[in-house]
């Protein structure tokens, strides 16, 4: 008997607990982001939040700025699922301080990263090349396709915030003094290029890159260790600042890379938003999705749909067992 009545305990529970998701989720707005990772995760939350929670979850288009604005000032949308927040570090502290936005977690586990960057095979074959010494005392590898004499090293292209902390690393490192001339690739996607024609020859190559993006989850790329650690004041006060006369080494610092919701929600919504401050995504899986979505020119809706289909074993960890269990059934019918 007393077993009988455990056993009903735990089915009521089971069911008031699915039953309170939905009463209490109802219609969410989601900031669809106008870059692959951002919609990819937008995507990812509308389906869970739908299937999972019951929420009637709807997608509007955003962007970092005018999306966190309107989250701070106007109390929509709902949700920011994937907001780089030291872009707009200011605006962030003001809602938080005016209690109408609170931070569920982190989007991606291990922030966003930048750093000099050299193809996997050339450290398989010269471990001495992860390190910044090594690569300086070996100049002559990255051969200058026009300036036989110097090294190549790819910057950050013009009228990017990057070029500003790249060409200040790059006179840091005394790169010059070393022998490498700064090859501005002339736009992301010739940046991007040339890792990819390097690594379809097999070639040196050494420059600046970031993640996560869909380069490094198709190509093999290891981080250079610069010997200095990270300094967050000199990367903030000098290395990030384009009037910086005097740059000091360090790596770069990760990048705060956050999901964002109303103070409204988060509290009419207290499991939606559990699930929220639960899912996270690493940079290496990451890399690797974004390279499906480019490999196979998919969407966001697309992407998030064979994030689903391919990948229960990360999103499943994200959720309870009974709103796991609706989610799988839902994905039966994708």
């Amino acid at each position: 008997m007393k077993s009988l009545i455990l056993i009903s305990a735990l089915l009521l529970s089971t069911a008031t607990h699915s039953v309170f998701a939905q009463a209490q989720c109802g219609k969410v707005t989601i900031a669809d982001m106008n870059w692959s990772s951002a919609s990819l995760i937008a995507n990812i939350d509308r389906f869970i939040l739908e299937k999972g929670y019951g929420c009637d979850a709807q997608l509007i288009s955003g962007d970092t700025m005018p999306t966190t604005t309107s989250m701070v000032e106007k109390g929509e949308p709902d949700i920011a699922p994937e907001l780089w927040s030291n872009n707009v570090k200011e605006l962030i502290d003001r809602g938080l301080k005016d209690k109408r936005i609170i931070i569920a977690g982190k989007s991606l586990s291990d922030g966003g990263e930048e750093g000099f960057w050299i193809p996997k095979y050339m450290v398989d074959k010269d471990p001495s090349l992860k390190t910044i010494e090594g690569i300086k005392a070996k100049v002559k590898l990255f051969e200058h396709h026009e300036n036989p004499d110097r090294g190549a090293f790819y910057g950050c292209p013009a009228g990017w915030g990057c070029q500003i902390t790249s060409e200040n690393l790059f006179r840091a490192l005394k790169l010059q003094q070393a022998g490498f001339e700064l090859v501005d690739p002339g736009s992301g996607a010739g940046l991007a290029g040339s890792i990819a024609r390097a690594y379809e020859h097999s070639e040196p190559w050494f420059g600046y890159y970031w993640a996560p993006t869909a380069i490094l989850g198709k190509y093999k790329m290891v981080k250079v260790d610069f010997g200095s650690g990270i300094n967050v004041k000199e990367y903030q006060n000098c290395i990030s600042k384009a009037d910086c006369t005097d740059p000091k080494v360090t790596m770069y610092p990760p990048s705060l890379v956050q999901t964002v919701t109303t103070r409204d929600f988060a509290k009419g919504s207290p499991l939606a938003f559990t699930y929220l401050s639960k899912r996270s995504i690493t940079n290496k899986q990451m890399n690797n999705l974004l390279a499906w979505m480019e490999d196979n020119q998919a969407d966001g809706k697309t992407a998030a749909e064979n994030f689903l289909i391919e990948h229960e074993e990360i999103w499943a960890q994200w959720l309870p067992q009974d709103v796991a269990n609706k989610v799988k059934s839902a994905v039966k019918n994708l």
